[in-house]
């Protein structure tokens, strides 16, 4: 495969080989003397006037493209939890304007005639003219080496496009052939993940539908919550689960957190538990994605289980109710304790029955929060700790019918 200089290769190799077609063909003696050259510029640096307006072909790079026929040839580059596994390349398509520029009547004409001459004879840019053209500094593209060949095609342009094209360029039109240049392959020279080869393989029948590797099918926080809090313990069902070294692994790539968290003693099949450990300054309030890990029986290494999520919710640590007294101004501040620590960049609120308070800025890491309250509204007012949407616990779901907890706080 190709580097990233491929793109610039290409450029410079057709910009050498059309220079070195001019002079073979002698076109200088059809321009009366006048000595043509090959450039590879934007159209609008050109000048069109003055010393420096000789007869000229210009090479110009518009438009990059993806391979269809290469775009998908690979598996993903990356798997579930970020890490490179595949290099797929980087497939595609060069958009070329070859235009003709003379100062003089019919010598564009020339140029163009002699140009497009030479892409109709030349359609596939051979290895070894490659690696002999290519400047120095353009060699480590390894172009004349990645597995597909170059191949030059005329494209058709119609008035319409032309004109849009020059349009946006901001430059006189000049007569010009479109070509497409595919395909550059570029790949990177990142490593990869390689998978260890198969020793022996085993065959099992199963007699039912489940599958014959670990599966999680619920995770299941206690008393019917909507998630879990610090220490709480929590269940997972699934199927194939028993076995040595079970645990589970929570991660929230977004938070930049991964742990894993052994199972509780047990060795059931369909069943696991594991306590969220008590560790306000290493978990955050979130949604984690769970899976199971187990060795299971006969086997040397853990297998691991599909993914579910898992929310862990934030908990108001101050003893609750709480007694507040207004200020001068009608103003009650609020300071409560709660876990997991608040991070700097995520949004706190305290819902006092229906009034939502934002909690004052905090920098850094804390426990603690402040929510200032102005006009607040004297008497009982049923409480919970919000942080980036996710509420603490108010509603008692075990019981019969649910009940509210009684989180309040009284304003005086």
């Amino acid at each position: 495969m190709s580097t990233a200089l491929a793109v610039a290769g290409v450029t410079a190799v057709l910009r050498d080989q059309l220079q070195a077609w001019l002079v073979a063909q002698n076109v200088n003696a059809a321009l009366g003397g006048a000595n043509a050259e090959v450039t590879a510029v934007a159209p609008d640096t050109i000048e069109l006037t003055g010393s420096n307006a000789g007869p000229r072909l210009n090479l110009f790079l518009h438009q990059v493209s993806p391979n269809q026929g290469w775009r998908n040839v690979d598996l993903p580059s990356r798997n579930t939890r970020g890490d490179r596994v595949e290099s797929p390349p980087l497939a595609l398509d060069l958009h070329y304007l070859l235009t003709a520029y003379g100062p003089q009547e019919l010598h564009a004409e020339v140029l163009l005639g002699y140009g497009m001459q030479y892409m109709h004879e030349r359609p596939v840019l051979g290895r070894e003219e490659i690696e002999s053209i290519l400047p120095v500094e353009l060699r480590p593209s390894n172009l004349g080496r990645q597995v597909e060949m170059v191949k030059i095609t005329l494209s058709a342009m119609s008035v319409e496009e032309l004109s849009k094209l020059w349009s946006a360029l901001q430059a006189h039109y000049r007569p010009t052939a479109a070509y497409q240049v595919s395909v550059v392959l570029i790949e990177s020279l990142a490593a990869g993940a390689a998978a260890l080869p198969v020793l022996n393989r085993k065959v099992f029948v199963n007699p039912n539908l489940l599958p014959t590797l670990p599966g999680i099918t619920a995770v299941i926080p206690p008393n019917r919550r909507p998630g879990a809090v610090l220490s709480d313990t929590v269940g997972v069902e699934g199927h194939h689960l028993d076995g040595a070294n079970r645990a589970v692994r929570l991660e929230n790539r977004q938070l930049g957190i991964e742990r894993e968290i052994p199972a509780l003693a047990g060795n059931e099949s369909g069943f696991m538990r594991f306590t969220v450990p008590n560790a306000p300054a290493d978990l955050r309030v979130g949604v984690y994605t769970l899976r199971a890990l187990v060795r299971r029986p006969g086997e040397a290494q853990r297998r691991e289980s599909n993914l579910l999520s898992l929310t862990i919710l934030p908990e108001i640590t101050t003893a609750l109710p709480l007694n507040v007294a207004r200020d001068a101004q009608g103003a009650a501040t609020v300071n409560l304790a709660c876990r997991p620590e608040v991070q700097p960049h995520q949004r706190a609120l305290l819902v006092v029955g229906a009034l939502e308070v934002l909690a004052d800025p905090h920098p850094a890491a804390t426990a603690v929060l402040t929510f200032k309250i102005p006009d607040a509204p004297v008497g009982s007012h049923l409480v919970r700790l919000r942080i980036e949407g996710l509420d603490s616990l108010i509603v008692n779901a075990a019981a019969t019918p649910p009940t509210f907890f009684d989180r309040r706080i009284v304003i005086t």
